[in-house]
């Protein structure tokens, strides 16, 4: 019950608008979070070309979703659209390259 008190206040206080600090900053943790663990995944792809353990399937809906949220950022104006536009083109570029190394083990290298 506290925490609802607590989060009625927050939302009372601006806390949550799109336009406030902490909302601004939510962002951009989320943004960071996300390349950051995307980028490091793409990396390792490439240099070992090992993809025995990555599901297919969540490259392949990560990479729609990415795409998705692009074309979100872009609809939006470019100064509340930009980085939402740019952290979904990094995560997506890291999912392409992820999933086409795949395929390529998968399907098309003679085993």
């Amino acid at each position: 019950m506290k925490l609802l008190l607590i989060l009625q206040e927050a939302m009372a206080g601006g806390w949550f608008n799109p336009g406030s600090t902490f909302f601004q900053i939510c962002g951009w943790v989320a943004s960071l979070g996300l390349v950051f663990g995307y980028v490091p995944q793409a990396v390792r792809t490439i240099r070992t070309r090992k993809t025995d353990d990555i599901a297919l399937a969540t490259f392949l809906m990560i990479g729609i979703g990415g795409i998705a949220f692009m074309l979100q950022g872009a609809m939006l104006p470019w100064s509340e659209g930009w980085s939402l536009f740019l952290t979904n083109f990094i995560t997506t570029v890291c999912s392409v390259i992820i999933f086409g190394i795949k395929m390529y083990n998968d399907y098309f290298k003679k085993k």
